[in-house]
């Protein structure tokens, strides 16, 4: 999985004022998990920017001072007005620890129902999975190659070499529907094939 670098100052003082006058600074205060200890930290809001803005996901290295750890982002909490970012939740990683984060999936393959007409639904945009740091995807791959019109294509199917889908076996990764011009078509042609029976008769 790919990384971004975050560099940010260890708080000594985490009081409401301290926080206060943190925010007001354009700075976030964080907090790492997963230590010995917490690890109470403030960084620009503009850091964040390609670890929160993205569909994509990332671990984070934490750079403070020349001292690092590697963490995945656990919690955010957003202004509920201006939705700027007031606090933020790492979980420090442990290369013989394994962890759990939601990773986005990718859809490969030209299906063949979408192909005749079909409609290709999305039922899961992103999937929980389980591995050591090293082995967690950027994305999971689903592949739609082989669904026909009215197909599912469960999380059984999809495929987790290093890593574990935290899923049951019957959840619907995706599944391409009968669109409705298709589902008049084969009206109108069942239509058209029941007319012809008559005249024959």
């Amino acid at each position: 999985m790919k990384s971004i670098t975050i560099k940010g100052s260890e708080r000594e003082s985490v009081g409401k004022a301290a926080t206060r006058a943190a925010r007001n600074a354009g700075m976030v205060p964080c907090v790492l998990y997963g230590g010995d200890q917490p690890v109470h930290f403030t960084a620009e809001e503009k850091a964040f920017k390609n670890l929160v803005y993205t569909p994509n996901v990332h671990t984070v290295v934490i750079d403070l001072n020349g001292k690092t750890y590697n963490a995945i982002l656990q919690d955010i909490q957003f202004h509920p007005v201006s939705d700027k970012i007031l606090h933020m939740d790492f979980y420090q990683l442990h290369d013989d620890k394994e962890i759990t984060m939601e990773v986005p999936v990718k859809v490969i393959g030209n299906s063949k129902g979408v192909m005749a007409g079909g409609v290709l639904r999305l039922n899961q945009r992103k999937l929980k999975v389980r591995a050591l740091p090293t082995n967690l995807p950027d994305f999971v791959e689903a592949d739609i190659t082989n669904l026909e019109m009215g197909n599912k294509l469960y999380v059984t199917e999809v495929p987790s070499d290093n890593f574990k889908l935290l899923h049951p076996d019957n959840t619907v990764v995706a599944q391409v529907r009968i669109s409705r011009a298709a589902m008049k078509a084969a009206q109108e042609a069942a239509k058209a094939a029941k007319e012809a029976t008559k005249k024959k008769k």
